[in-house]
């Protein structure tokens, strides 16, 4: 079953109130409060709703914004963007793919090739650390 079929009760016992909140209702952390903001580990940055994953640590950077950032997903198919005009302001949402869940929005204001800052939301990610071991 695609993770986005989930009925509203499967995805109230399957996340925490902030990650639905989040997640299923395109709500906002407050910055500077994200479990993820300060976490420098090597890994894999993936949907706390489905598990898919989303950016590798090597694209996450300090914006200043409050927020975890990175500068690219870490797959081109793994987010979707729409057009977001909530809060009297024109932005782009940033989406998973697999379960369209909520994650952030990306600004053209950020380092690198691409320009772009995704901004995302601690409690719509997982952090899985890279096993030590392959990096011997």
């Amino acid at each position: 079953m695609r993770e986005s079929r989930l009925s509203d009760a499967e995805w109230r016992s399957k996340l925490t109130p902030e990650q639905y909140r989040i997640l299923r209702e395109g709500g906002t952390e407050p910055p500077w409060s994200g479990a993820l903001l300060e976490n420098k580990g090597e890994g894999e940055y993936r949907c706390a709703g489905c598990g898919a994953p989303l950016f590798e640590s090597g694209s996450k950077y300090d914006s200043g914004s409050g927020w975890p950032s990175f500068t690219r997903p870490a797959d081109s198919e793994a987010v979707s963007e729409k057009s977001d005009d909530s809060h009297g302001m024109v932005r782009t949402e940033v989406r998973c793919a697999k379960c369209e869940g909520h994650l952030g929005h990306v600004f053209p204001d950020g380092p690198g090739p691409e320009g772009l800052r995704y901004c995302i939301n601690s409690a719509a990610l997982d952090f899985a650390a890279s096993d030590e071991s392959e990096n011997d």
